[in-house]
């Protein structure tokens, strides 16, 4: 581009780009911090007692309990997802409703909720599993890493 040209628009990309970041409003930091802080612990403290009052009142050790939290974890994550509560929760707390369970169940039940309208398989399954095929893939591929070190540390790489 020739400086006439340049001098026609008003302004370089540089320039520009300068005047859009001093424009930009200032992000809360510190109180992003602090809200994704208080919505993580809080949906971990409510998986804890959860897990608690599986040990204590249904007779539980602490490896059985863990499943059934996971499981009520992700039925009360979709039910708050289906009423548009998760997603108020989200907007306030930012990262802090990323806690990796919650999270997920929130990203599939809202992406089926989304695309509903499009039938099941095509709309529901299609929109849903586009999401999660990345994380089952990561999962099957990190879980084979782990394995593949672990016999490797374990026997010493000896058959």
């Amino acid at each position: 581009m020739t400086s006439a040209t340049k001098r026609r628009f008003g302004l370089t990309a540089k320039e520009y780009q300068k005047m859009a970041k001093a424009k930009e409003p200032a992000r809360p930091v510190l109180r992003n911090c602090f809200r994704a802080f208080v919505a993580g612990g809080t949906i971990c403290v409510i998986g804890q007692m959860i897990t608690t009052l599986f040990v204590h009142y249904a007779g539980m050790s602490k490896e059985q309990a863990g499943v059934p939290t996971v499981v009520l974890l992700i039925l009360l994550s979709v039910v708050l997802t289906s009423l548009g509560v998760y997603d108020k929760i989200a907007q306030w707390a930012g990262a802090g409703t990323a806690v990796p369970v919650t999270g997920f169940a929130n990203s599939m039940s809202s992406a089926a909720i989304e695309h509903r309208s499009e039938g099941i398989v095509l709309g529901v399954a299609t929109r849903m599993f586009k999401l999660a095929g990345a994380v089952v893939v990561f999962g099957t591929v990190s879980a084979f890493l782990v394995a593949f070190v672990h016999w490797i540390i374990g026997t010493g790489g000896q058959s």
